[in-house]
């Protein structure tokens, strides 16, 4: 089988790090360059050794600017900071590198795909509208709340309709990056506002739930409410759903449609897909970020839902949901989207 050269843009930050370890012995996928800004001229053991301890594969790979030219991957994942993406990612498209992107520069572009492997893989579809004009594309993955908030809602969708999402969301430090939010103000606290992020859940939610139409995406029609704090967690969103359904619920039957819920890495067995996407947990003070962020047959890569119950009537339904946002919210939904990619031929390797 051919081997993928790839590339990671922002490799020293919170996420980066997660890239190199889900990359190191993957079966498809090789580290072959390493991107920084700070840390140009490093080894990156180096360079994030007060971040994670690193893969001796990769400690000395000597750091490099995010500059096309530096680059020798066939395909390029990208962390940047926000500010910088749209900039950075536009010149290694410009170069004919393909890319999974996690930052949001390009996410909300008509003809870009936001996806969520499990949810909509007949989005890449717009890829073959993008290489129209060139021969590079881009691929996005969303924020790192929407992909657990999307990931729970679907299966709802899909056998119940939906009318309205309410979502209040406690997210953990890890989300802001590194150094992320002075200890000063978090520990002890919690943070009523992170910024864009209420936006972002809304918007992008909508667009992962949407539905592909003649090169179109419609987005999904029902209204998202959200509220988002940071609480002194580290690792892990949690998020408390409150939907209003076009049919009745029964909380058995929802329970175990949330169970069987499938999507196509499972059914193609990627390196990345948890055989579960979603688990439930029957104790009713689960889960918590503590002991359940790492569930799952691949740690970090499956949702938990817990406290699953009505709303004051039969159409409504209340539940948390928690996800690890730098695994299955980050790298982790990027590699599992280049898997998808890898492996219905959109990625050309050696």
């Amino acid at each position: 089988m051919k081997t993928i050269k790839v590339g990671i843009l922002g490799s020293t930050g919170m996420a980066g790090v997660e890239y190199v370890d889900l990359l190191v012995g993957h079966p498809w996928f090789k580290i072959s360059t390493l991107t920084g800004k700070k840390n140009v001229g490093k080894k990156y053991g180096e360079a994030v050794r007060t971040i994670k301890n690193i893969p001796k594969e990769v400690e000395d790979i000597e750091v490099v600017e995010p500059d096309p030219k530096q680059v020798d991957a066939d395909l390029v994942f990208s962390s940047l900071p926000s500010e910088v993406a749209r900039e950075v990612e536009a010149k290694f498209l410009e170069h004919g590198f393909p890319i999974v992107s996690e930052t949001s520069a390009f996410r909300m572009e008509p003809n870009v795909p936001l996806i969520i492997p499990e949810i909509n893989p007949d989005h890449l579809e717009l890829i073959e509208i993008q290489k129209k004009d060139r021969d590079s594309f881009i691929v996005t993955t969303p924020n790192c709340t929407a992909v657990g908030l999307a990931l729970s809602l679907k299966p709802i969708l899909d056998n119940y309709g939906i009318e309205k999402v309410v979502v209040s969301t406690y997210q953990a430090v890890t989300g802001a990056g590194f150094p992320g939010v002075p200890s000063y103000l978090i520990l002890g606290n919690i943070i009523p506002y992170i910024k864009k992020e209420e936006e972002k859940v809304s918007s992008e939610t909508k667009k992962i739930l949407g539905r592909l139409d003649r090169g179109k995406i419609e987005h999904a029609k029902f209204p998202i409410e959200a509220s988002c704090a940071r609480v002194p967690t580290i690792d892990g969103h949690l998020e408390a759903v409150y939907v209003e359904t076009e049919k009745n619920v029964k909380i058995d039957e929802v329970i175990e449609v949330f169970r069987r819920f499938r999507g196509e890495p499972q059914e193609l067995n990627l390196p990345t897909a948890p055989r579960d996407p979603i688990i439930v947990t029957d104790l009713e003070d689960r889960p918590q970020p503590r002991l359940d962020v790492m569930s799952g047959t691949k740690p970090g890569m499956s949702i938990v839902v817990g406290r699953v119950r009505h709303g004051e009537s039969n159409n409504t339904l209340k539940y948390f949901v928690l996800s690890h946002n730098r695994i299955r919210g980050a790298a982790g939904v990027a590699v599992l989207t280049a898997e998808l990619l890898f492996v219905k031929g959109y990625l050309e390797g050696r």
